[in-house]
């Protein structure tokens, strides 16, 4: 009899806690599709893909192999945000300390997903209507290279949003700020040798006429 009790007891504890942790696991997934479902739904109504579609985003997404999606992408996160949640429960009724603690930093890390995909989201807007903006008043002006000047205004723009969502994300943060920070000393050291080789006569006469007006007053 102590025998059996000994190996009965730790069952009789554990029973009633797996029955809740079953019944929280099953609840909680019903919840997550019932809310994807339905955000998909309001997403679909409010037309949201064809607004995104007028700024040019559905061309960018299928040359990256995707397909615009919104309602899709939205319900998905939601979704397996909540199923994160859910296992967060069930495993501190569970009494599993440690993947609650590795669920609850993956919790934590929900907010930067969101906020690097808004980055991309406005950079990609952004990009989009400065390259117009950009294309059409070069045009406007009859210079020279309009669409070549658009595409590099959008692409600049795109590639700031993505390593701005990377940062935030804290994908490789040290190397990307290297990155950028070498980025800026190429154009600066280029742009200082094409002017030193390019526009060296003229920057010598604007400092020669500088002198000769210096010196008359």
């Amino acid at each position: 009899m102590s025998a059996f009790q000994s190996v009965w007891d730790p069952i009789a504890r554990f029973f009633p806690g797996f029955i809740a942790a079953l019944i929280v696991l099953i609840v909680g997934l019903i919840v997550a599709a019932a809310l994807r479902a339905l955000l998909e739904r309001i997403m679909g109504a409010l037309r949201i893909d064809s607004a995104l579609r007028k700024m040019g985003l559905e061309a960018f997404m299928e040359r990256a192999g995707m397909r615009l999606n919104s309602g899709k992408f939205i319900g998905g996160l939601v979704y397996w945000f909540f199923v994160v949640v859910v296992a967060l429960a069930t495993s501190d009724i569970l009494g599993l300390w440690g993947l609650s603690t590795f669920l609850n930093e993956v919790l934590m890390y929900f907010p930067n997903v969101i906020a690097a995909v808004l980055i991309m989201l406005a950079a990609l807007v952004i990009a989009n209507f400065l390259r117009q903006l950009v294309k059409g008043s070069v045009m406007s002006a009859r210079l020279h290279a309009p669409k070549f000047l658009g595409t590099l205004t959008y692409w600049s723009i795109v590639i700031f949003g993505f390593l701005a969502a990377l940062l935030q994300l804290g994908v490789a943060t040290q190397l990307i700020q290297t990155i950028v920070t070498g980025f800026i000393a190429m154009l600066a050291l280029a742009g200082g040798i094409a002017f030193g080789l390019g526009g060296k006569d003229y920057a010598a006469h604007i400092i020669e006429r500088f002198r000769q007006h210096t010196e008359e007053h």
